[in-house]
């Protein structure tokens, strides 16, 4: 297969320091504001993206490494097929989260919501359209029986460091 190499086109703030305690999810970051500073050199694909309520971040997970094809995700505690899970440490590690976007100026967007670590690498960033993103849905897997735990679940060291055992 071809190697696929990407560039950052920026870098997240946030104000997690560390994987333990990070949400898990933005719809429980509970308004925690972040930003996404945006390479000068890629700057001006910011233009109408104002007009966006929310939007897709797409980023490198710079603090695991390796994977499992089984994990423990953090709403369960029965192994599941990586893929079936939303855990970091997968064969390419990027994340997706869905943040609001509160203002951009100067190559800079504020956002809310925010549930990534400080420092993490912005490999995209796309706008969220609910016509063309929101789908009603049959069924959620094995989260229908441990859904209900989500508000009060937060990351822990099982994915967030480099320097953590599997």
């Amino acid at each position: 297969m071809e190697q696929v190499v990407l560039e950052p086109i920026g870098i997240i703030r946030s104000p997690h320091q560390e994987g333990t305690a990070t949400p898990i999810q933005p719809i429980f970051a509970g308004g925690r504001r972040g930003r996404a500073e945006i390479d000068p050199a890629y700057a001006e694909g910011l233009s109408d993206l104002e007009g966006f309520s929310h939007i897709y971040l797409i980023y490198h997970f710079h603090q695991v490494n390796g994977w499992q094809p089984l994990v423990t995700p953090f709403l369960d505690h029965h192994q599941h097929g990586l893929f079936a899970t939303r855990a970091p440490k997968r064969p390419n590690p990027i994340g997706l989260s869905i943040v609001r976007l509160l203002d951009i100026r100067e190559g800079v967007l504020d956002i809310e919501n925010v549930d990534i670590l400080n420092g993490t690498p912005l490999l995209d960033l796309k706008p969220y359209v609910p016509d063309f993103d929101q789908f009603e849905v049959d069924s959620i897997g094995w989260l229908q029986t441990t859904s209900q735990h989500v508000n009060s679940t937060r990351s822990d060291r099982r994915f967030s460091s480099k320097d953590q055992p599997d």
